[in-house]
């Protein structure tokens, strides 16, 4: 009886016997040796896992008790209660990477502009008898030439995404 009694108050609580061998300061192993009846707590600590358990001893000590369908769905409700918290947390955070990558992003877009306007197409001065420079010249010239076409677009979209992604007050 006191085997079973534990084991449906600890189920009913929501307790894993890991959880309750915590709370007790005791292994795991014990709470299931107590609930295979293989061993039994002693007085001290059936006070206590009265006090864990928010049950009287003599419920413990008692005849069968039945299991309460409230608290399975209390112990329910508060675990899917921590999940949605947690949840919440991820998708803050994954929130929030986006937000300074999309910063960083702008960032970037605005040191290359600045960069390419300072160093004002220097490739046009070049030698292209020479093939290295040849390569290197239109190489730096197609980078240039599509990333004045493409970063404004990239640039418009990211302070959108900026702006979408910012903590809501």
């Amino acid at each position: 009886m006191l085997k079973e009694n534990i084991k449906l108050i600890r189920k009913s609580k929501g307790l894993s016997q890991e959880e309750l061998a915590i709370k007790l300061n005791v292994v795991r192993q014990t709470i299931s040796k107590w609930e295979q009846g293989l061993s039994v707590p002693d007085s001290e600590m059936l006070i206590s896992i009265s006090e864990v358990l928010e049950t009287p001893v003599s419920s413990l000590l008692g005849e069968n008790v039945s299991e309460s369908k409230a608290n399975d769905l209390k112990s329910i409700s508060e675990k899917l209660e921590i999940i949605n918290l947690q949840l919440l947390q991820k998708k803050n955070a994954k929130r929030k990477m986006i937000h300074w990558m999309l910063i960083s992003l702008c960032a970037i877009i605005i040191i290359i502009f600045i960069s390419l306007f300072l160093l004002n197409s220097p490739y046009f001065n070049w030698d292209y008898n020479n093939p290295e420079n040849a390569i290197l010249g239109v190489s730096f010239h197609s980078f240039e030439w599509i990333f004045v076409r493409i970063a404004p677009i990239i640039f418009i979209v990211s302070i959108f995404g900026i702006a979408f992604t910012r903590k809501k007050v």
